[in-house]
């Protein structure tokens, strides 16, 4: 048997022993996936190329397997997250993130070439899933299966669209002068809108029609699926469909002249013009000026101007009714008319 001061001495051995138990268990528990952290730390790099795309009806942002290659060529760096995995080859590396899940090999949905185009599109906007999920870097597509971190400021901007709304919808009751920045703020930044566009399809079709070629500034600007770096890039990718006919050009060339001049012959006066511009004066007008007690009080006016016609036509019915029942010849037509069903009653019997 053992003594008072043995058993204690177990029993402390024993408690240390499940503490330190338990805090392994902890710390593994916590402690994330080397291919994991690989995986975040390449998907939020900058310098891997990769694009937005629907696989069964689900939006994904994929890359090549090829631009896959060569960036990790660039960046060996990366390699040291996988610590002692660090030394695999690009293929066994990508083969263990399809393994553990975080990779999906895709196809391309359309597999023809489109008539007007030499090549199948560089970037396809619609993959499926590649029956074996194994790394190429022939043509391959993978895109990424986790959901990927949001920033501080995502969250912090998704949280401010309910106060916007609200915002918005109490725009009738702000002072005059916020009324008047937030319109020329708004219409400032639609007119900027209108004309890049309009400039942007102004040199479209002037280098499409003299020259042949297809150069649109911008050339993401109006993409649904796009990273604010592409959506601003300024220089358009190399054209690569074929060189537009003769034919076309000069078709298209005689419309839009004749388009300029159908447009400047209906264009319309200056009477109109200021009509217009009237109209439109009145319109805002009536949205900045707006008053909930200016509202409550038109309000009130036609409530009682209502209540004021009615009362004058009860009066003109009432007086109109004691009119006729004074009147001698009204008496004498009723009595006229009694006299008559008398009659008639009499020669019925």
């Amino acid at each position: 048997m053992f003594s008072s001061s043995q058993r204690g001495q177990v029993h402390v051995a024993f408690l240390s022993l499940f503490g330190n138990l338990f805090l392994n268990f902890m710390k593994q528990g916590n402690k994330k996936d080397v291919f994991q952290l690989f995986a975040e730390k390449v998907r939020d790099h900058k310098d891997l190329v990769s694009r937005w795309a629907v696989l069964q009806e689900t939006r994904v942002e994929y890359f090549r397997g090829k631009d896959f290659v060569t960036f990790l060529k660039n960046h060996p760096e990366l390699k040291d997250i996988l610590e002692s995995d660090r030394h695999l080859e690009v293929e066994d590396i990508v083969n263990m993130l399809l393994s553990k899940n975080l990779l999906v090999r895709c196809d391309r949905v359309v597999k023809t070439v489109r008539p007007g185009k030499r090549k199948l599109s560089t970037w396809p906007a619609h993959l499926e899933i590649f029956p074996e999920q194994e790394f190429s870097d022939n043509d391959a597509f993978f895109a990424w299966t986790f959901v990927n971190k949001r920033p501080l400021w995502q969250t912090l901007l998704s949280l401010s669209w309910p106060v916007l709304t609200l915002a918005i919808c109490l725009f009738p009751v702000y002072p005059h002068q916020a009324k008047l920045l937030i319109l020329y703020s708004c219409a400032g930044i639609l007119l900027l809108i209108l004309c890049l566009l309009l400039v942007r399809a102004l040199i479209f079709g002037a280098s499409w029609i003299l020259l042949g070629k297809r150069i649109w500034i911008f050339p993401n600007i109006l993409a649904e699926e796009a990273t604010l770096r592409e959506l601003f890039r300024f220089w358009p990718i190399k054209d690569e469909e074929e060189k537009p006919k003769l034919t076309a050009r000069l078709f298209y060339a005689i419309v839009a002249v004749l388009a300029i001049l159908l447009l400047r012959h209906h264009a319309p006066d200056e009477a109109a013009r200021a009509r217009y511009q009237k109209r439109v004066s009145n319109i805002i007008d009536d949205v900045l000026e707006w008053d909930p007690r200016l509202a409550l009080s038109g309000m009130m006016d036609s409530m009682q101007s209502e209540v004021n016609g009615t009362e004058t036509n009860n009066n003109v019915t009432d007086d109109g009714g004691s009119e006729k029942a004074a009147s001698p010849d009204y008496v004498e037509h009723e009595h006229d008319e009694s006299a008559d069903d008398k009659d008639l009653y009499n020669d019925n019997i």
